[in-house]
């Protein structure tokens, strides 16, 4: 069984590297194209696992070369499979996402298919119960509740990847134990007016142990229900910012696994994305553990 379980986005992303981001009805030539893996929980699944943790994606794929590619990413980084159901005559999740070299920031553009909503088996439901953590996020709602509270039920630590601000996601931000929203979640969901008003407002709202406000360039923020403790960002030579945040996710569940503290597992994670944003590729530019902490020492932070 594995230590972390998730249930989620994903997706067949088409990396197109580009020099700058073209003007409206322009041509531009691209630096590359790179077919790869992607979404924030199956993302952040491949994180977990290239960090050293045993982890394991739940969902459905479909049954043609989209998700022939996607199940065996998965199993190229070492991350369970078993639980994939492969579903014939269905569109994947893909996505087409511009990286602008000039500005070190990334366009997606993304067409969510058309597969069925995952519907929990017997033995995904004893993957769960096995496992130390459930990561999600916020796709396949049901079944992520369902997960949840299975999860709960069974002594399991719920993290959630709070990004996209769907509809019904109250029920699950109150089944989660470790609730990690960006900042535009965090103030949208809300209405407050920062994120350090937001953390508290979430913890209020929905009594996790503690909320990771994520800031993309300006680091994060923990709230634990008494301070609010920011982190850094990481020094990086941005290549590639896509994925980086789904990467945070999935370093903070391996950080988790392995009994470190809130605030080391922010440093931690905020290390992890930056030395991910130094390759093309969120999957395949995460770095092993030992790099990760000799990176954290080399920037003056020791766990």
């Amino acid at each position: 069984m594995s230590k972390v379980v998730g249930i989620g986005a994903c997706v067949l992303d088409t990396l197109i590297t580009l020099p700058n981001f073209p003007p409206e009805d322009t041509k531009l030539r691209a630096t590359s194209t790179k077919l790869v893996g992607g979404g924030p929980t199956a993302t952040g699944i491949v994180a977990v696992s290239k960090l050293g943790i045993s982890s394991e994606y739940i969902g459905v794929l479909s049954d043609d070369s989209s998700g022939a590619y996607l199940k065996a990413d998965f199993e190229k980084y070492g991350v369970g499979t078993d639980n994939i159901d492969m579903l014939p005559g269905y569109r994947a999740f893909t996505s087409c996402i511009w990286l602008n070299s000039a500005e070190g920031t990334r366009t997606c553009v993304f067409d969510k298919g058309d597969l069925p909503a995952l519907k929990l088996s017997e033995k995904q439901i004893e993957a769960i119960k096995n496992a130390d953590l459930l990561m999600v996020d916020g796709n396949e709602l049901e079944a992520a509740i369902e997960a949840a509270k299975i999860a709960k039920e069974n002594g399991v630590k719920v993290l959630y990847d709070c990004g996209g601000l769907y509809d019904g996601i109250e029920r699950l931000l109150a089944l989660t134990d470790i609730m990690i929203p960006s900042e535009e979640f965090s103030m949208g969901h809300t209405g407050e007016k920062d994120a350090a008003s937001a953390a508290k407002k979430l913890y209020e709202m929905y009594n996790p142990e503690y909320v990771v406000v994520t800031r993309g360039k300006h680091g994060g923020l923990l709230y634990d229900g008494e301070k609010v403790t920011e982190y850094p960002i990481y020094p990086a030579d941005v290549v590639d910012s896509n994925g980086s945040g789904d990467v945070f996710h999935g370093a903070f569940a391996s950080a988790v696994v392995r009994g470190f503290t809130p605030i080391q597992c922010c440093h931690f994670s905020s290390c992890v994305s930056a030395l991910k944003c130094m390759g093309v590729g969120a999957r395949e530019s995460v770095p092993d553990y030992d790099t990760a902490i000799d990176y954290l020492r080399r920037n003056g932070y020791e766990l």
